[in-house]
C-alpha cells in the first residue's frame, strides 16, 4: 500500500533553527498535533548540509482523506500553531503531495 506524503520547504531564520528543528522535528509539535489523527504515520525533518537554515519536512499519511479529515477537525489548533512558526521563518514553500512507489520492479 502507498503512503500520501506531503513535503514542505522552510528557509529558517539562524536565530530560530533550534526552536523550528524543536518544533519540526519528528517529535515536536507538528507531529504531536498530527498524531491526534487517524492515519498519520510519522514526520522526518531535513536540514541541508551545504544550505544553513535550508530544511524540509516530510509528512506521511496514510490517505489524501486522511490529511482532510486532519484539517477538519484540527483546523484551528493548525492554524494557531502555524502562526506561532511562522516568525521564524524566511520562507515556506510546499513542494508538493506524493505518494510511495510500491511493488516496482527494477530493470
Amino acid at each position: 500500500m502507498s503512503e500520501h506524503v506531503l513535503v514542505w520547504q522552510f528557509q529558517v531564520r539562524p536565530e530560530h533553527v533550534a526552536a523550528f528543528e524543536a518544533a519540526y522535528g519528528p517529535s515536536g509539535d507538528w507531529a504531536r498535533l498530527f498524531a491526534r489523527a487517524d492515519g498519520y504515520l510519522g514526520t522526518e525533518l531535513l536540514r541541508d548540509a551545504s544550505s544553513p537554515g535550508r530544511y524540509l519536512t516530510v509528512d506521511r499519511w496514510q490517505t489524501p482523506a486522511d490529511v482532510a479529515r486532519f484539517r477538519d477537525v484540527h483546523g484551528a489548533e493548525y492554524a494557531a500553531l502555524d502562526a506561532r512558526c511562522e516568525p521564524w521563518t524566511v520562507s515556506e514553500t510546499r513542494l508538493g503531495a506524493f505518494e510511495t512507489v510500491t511493488g516496482a520492479d527494477g530493470c
